[in-house]
Parts: structure tokens; C-alpha cells; sequence
């Protein structure tokens, strides 16, 4: 009976409430398919009224001493450690997330919290030369107010702490709006782990919500009026929507979007390194991380022996439940995932694709798969496909591989594998990508670093070091000790 299910509610004001309206629905896990908890199911209303909480809570945690906030982020990183093992088992129930991928995202948040305590203390601004005699000009940063923060599933704690911890260290209030797969692991999680670190009530609110529904409080989000900035994480399309709706509203989002990442493998390339690297980048939590490398593009020299390795590696990869910690494939998050990447996979077969390994779904996962000799026209080959499966494309020089790699209209991520590190550095310039790695597979990320893309791949960074561009206002002040002589 789904009434004897644990009910997951808002966050709103410091207080768990239901919707309005009164509406709920079921968290599903990917597994098994059986309710996890029912979730409120919030609309436009909700989210006016998380808005209006966070508006309210915003002077007085704006004001907060440093030593305040950096108080709290620490406690949170306690809490956040001392739940480990419950957020792991979370992740797995509620995103089909492995054991290794949880302690990704767990250190990953544990290290942001940790690095957000010392952001209080950050410089706020610095002295300016004036022409003007007597003047005193400073450039001063300013929390800017209200921050919409919509997260995704696909690396739930990650996404959604990333979207609130650097505002919300800068002195903003943070509405937070987790996917409809994950309001716990990447929505009310949080809610908790800030409240029992002592943030004030008000400075962040989660509002979930129901299949179908994110279209009204994303547009709730971003036209109303206190809300100042957009922090989405997601899909190219739905970013589009998002930028083209806050420009009508003259409001700056920062978006990380899709991406069809390269990893470039060169003759001079490790093989044994190569072939870790490669499985790795393409298969880490069931292929479902917008850094994973979806084409490897193998020089000649080498194609041969690295597609027979890298094959038999992959066929290898156990396929299962998430709650195994053997277990590297874990279900896709829903029924319609596994359909797109089955009719992808059967698409790019009719049109003359070599399957190498896989290439059959065993609901609900799929298994690793890597294909060969993809047409071009086949839409695994340009959109990207959350799933395992692997792309391999072989080159004839470093030079084709640079020219494959920036013919996509996205420019997330990129990796390079070589025996001349140096001599990569000169193609990591050369690549249409917000990031390179050289002798790395794509899927990397640290809280300090300036995570984004280029191209259809989003605008701004995301990254605590970075934070202060996108999430504080800058302010021009000038000061005079003596009056100022007027002509009239």
C-alpha cells in the first residue's frame, strides 16, 4: 500500500509541508521498479511561495558574519560524513547508482562543503584608481538575492549540492528544484543536512514535483520577479528554453548542458593505460554522466590492437543490481531511458554500424556496448545517448582526430591519451571544449575547478573558485573625504 510508504515533503521556510494542492506521487527505484516513498507534488504555487521564503530569509543570511557561514558548511560536512552509508544506499535505491559512483559523489560533497566554508572568507572586492582628485573607488561584490537552482538525477548529490553550495556560501538564499527521479538524493537530502548544520530557515528550499510538471516551476522560477539568478544543470533543449525565457526577463543563467565527449587515443598512447582509461570514461555509472566519453577516436597505428582490448574489457563489465558493490552497469533511471538507448543502438545496426559487444538490452539495464563504424547520419552518432555504449572511430593522424572531435555542435568535455604530454597541450588549444584532460579520460570534476562547456555544451562555470562571477553583483562605490568642486 503506497500509504504506508514514508512521505517525502517540501522544504519551505525552514518547515516540511505538503503541496497546496494536496498532490502526491511515487519515487520509483530503477531496480526493481517498487515505490521508494511518496513525494509531494508541488506547481507554480509551491514554488511562489519557496520564493517568497527565500526572499524573506535573504537580508539576514546575507548579512551573516563569515565565521556564521563557515560554521555551518563544516557542520553540514560532518552531517554529510556521518551519512555516508545511508546517502550510498540512497543513491542506489533511488538513481540505480553503484557503489563506486556514490563514493564519487560522497567525496566530491564532502570536499565541497568543506572548500564553500572558506568561500565566506573570500575576498569581496578591491580599491580602483580614480582620475578624479580626492576620490576613493572601490569595486565591491554584493550576494545577489534569490537563486533558482534546477539539478538533475544522473549525479544527484553532486549536481544538486554543487547548484546550492556556492551561492548560498556567498551570502544568497537558494530555491532548489530536483528532477522528478531523485527528489531525495538530490533535493531533500540537502534540506536536511543544512538544516541540522543550522543554515536559517528560508535560505534554502526544495520544491519537488511529479512527472510532467517541471515545465510550470521552472517557468516559475525564472520570471519571478526576486528570483535573480538561474543555475540549471541538464539537457541542451531544455537549457535553450530556460536561456531564451530569463533573457526576456534580463536574468543571467549559467548553464551546463549535454555533451558528446571525445577521448582521443594516439598511437604513442599506453595501450594497457589506454584501454583502463577508455572503459572507464564510457562506462562509469552505466554511461549515464554528461562527461563520459561517447566517441574514442583511436589512431591507425594502433586501432587494431586497442579495439580487440578494449572490447574484451568491456564484455567483461558485470551487468546488474546497483546494491552489488561488483556491480559496474546498473539500470537505466527509467523505462523511456532504456527505450531511447535500445532505438538508437537498433537505428545505427540498420544503417550499417558494427555491434562489437552488447547491443541487446536485458531490462532494465542495458549492457555495455561499443559499436563500430557508425554512419554519421545515425543520431547516436551527434546526440548524446545517457547509456553505456561506446562509439569507436578510427583516425588517421592527430590532426583528423582534432577535426572529429570539434565537428560536434557540443564542446563539453575532452580527453587525450599520449606519450607526449607536452606535445597535447598543443591539441587540448586546438579543441572546441570548456574541458581537456591529457592522459585522462573525460569524467573528472573537483569543487574548485571552472566545470562548463562551450558551444551547445552551456555558458558559464560552475566551480567555488569561480562562484563569485555568476552569484554576486559587482558594485561600483566611490568615497570622499573633502567636497567636490562643481563648475555650476
Amino acid at each position: 500500500m503506497t500509504d504506508e510508504l514514508p512521505l517525502v515533503s517540501h522544504h519551505i521556510a525552514g518547515e516540511w509541508v505538503p503541496s497546496i494542492g494536496g498532490r502526491e506521487h511515487t519515487d520509483d527505484d530503477p531496480w526493481t521498479g517498487r515505490p521508494l516513498a511518496r513525494v509531494a507534488s508541488g506547481d507554480a504555487d509551491d514554488a511562489r511561495r519557496a520564493i517568497e521564503a527565500a526572499h524573506a530569509a535573504f537580508d539576514g543570511w546575507a548579512r551573516a558574519l563569515p565565521a556564521t557561514r563557515q560554521r555551518i558548511f563544516l557542520r553540514a560536512a560532518g552531517v554529510l560524513d556521518r551519512r555516508r552509508g545511508e546517502i550510498r544506499d540512497l543513491l542506489a535505491a533511488e538513481t540505480g547508482c553503484g557503489a563506486h559512483f556514490a563514493g564519487v559523489q560522497l567525496d566530491f560533497c564532502q570536499s565541497l562543503l568543506e572548500q564553500a566554508g572558506a568561500l565566506a572568507y573570500a575576498p569581496t572586492g578591491q580599491v580602483l584608481p580614480s582620475d578624479v582628485p580626492g576620490t576613493r573607488a572601490l569595486a565591491v561584490r554584493r550576494p545577489v538575492g534569490v537563486v533558482a537552482a534546477i539539478a538533475p538525477w544522473n549525479a544527484a548529490l553532486v549536481l544538486a549540492g554543487r547548484a546550492v553550495a556556492g551561492p548560498l556560501a556567498l551570502g544568497n538564499t537558494v530555491v532548489l528544484k530536483p528532477s522528478e527521479e531523485s527528489p531525495m538524493s538530490g533535493g531533500t537530502i540537502w534540506a536536511e543536512i543544512f538544516a541540522e548544520a543550522g543554515l536559517p530557515p528560508g535560505a534554502l528550499n526544495v520544491v519537488t514535483h511529479a512527472s510532467g510538471d517541471a515545465g510550470m516551476i521552472a517557468e516559475e522560477l525564472v520570471t519571478h520577479p526576486r528570483v535573480r539568478r538561474v543555475s540549471f544543470t541538464g539537457s541542451t533543449v531544455t537549457g535553450r528554453r530556460l536561456a531564451e525565457l530569463a533573457a526576456r526577463h534580463l536574468k543571467r543563467p549559467v548553464l551546463q548542458l549535454s555533451g558528446h565527449n571525445s577521448l582521443i587515443v594516439l598511437a604513442d598512447a599506453d595501450l594497457d593505460h589506454a584501454v583502463e582509461a577508455a572503459a572507464y570514461g564510457a562506462f562509469v555509472h552505466q554511461g549515464e554522466v554528461c562527461m563520459c566519453a561517447r566517441r574514442i577516436l583511436v589512431e591507425h597505428a594502433i586501432a587494431a590492437e586497442f579495439t580487440e582490448r578494449f572490447t574484451a574489457k568491456v564484455a567483461t563489465l558485470p551487468v546488474g543490481d546497483p546494491r552489488d558493490p561488483s556491480t559496474v552497469i546498473g539500470p537505466l533511471i527509467n523505462r523511456w531511458a532504456l527505450s531511447l538507448v535500445t532505438r538508437r543502438v537498433d537505428e545505427a545496426v540498420a544503417l550499417g554500424a558494427r555491434v562489437l559487444t552488447g547491443g541487446t538490452p536485458q531490462p532494465p539495464c542495458y549492457p555495455p556496448t561499443v559499436l563500430a563504424e557508425v554512419p554519421p547520419e545515425a543520431e547516436i552518432a551527434f546526440e548524446e545517448t545517457f547509456g553505456p555504449v561506446a562509439i569507436l572511430e578510427v583516425v588517421a593522424d592527430r590532426e583528423e582526430a582534432v577535426a572529429r572531435a570539434n565537428a560536434s555542435r557540443f564542446g563539453l568535455t575532452a580527453g587525450i591519451l599520449t606519450g607526449d604530454t607536452y606535445g597535447a597541450l598543443d591539441l587540448a588549444r586546438r579543441l572546441e571544449a570548456g574541458i581537456v584532460h591529457v592522459n585522462d579520460q573525460p569524467v573528472n570534476d573537483e569543487p574548485q575547478m571552472p566545470f562548463g562547456g562551450v558551444k551547445d555544451s552551456g555558458w558559464g562555470r560552475f566551480g567555488l573558485g569561480f562562484a563569485a562571477e555568476d552569484f554576486t553583483e559587482l558594485q561600483w562605490v566611490t568615497l570622499r573625504d573633502t567636497p567636490r568642486a562643481f563648475p555650476f
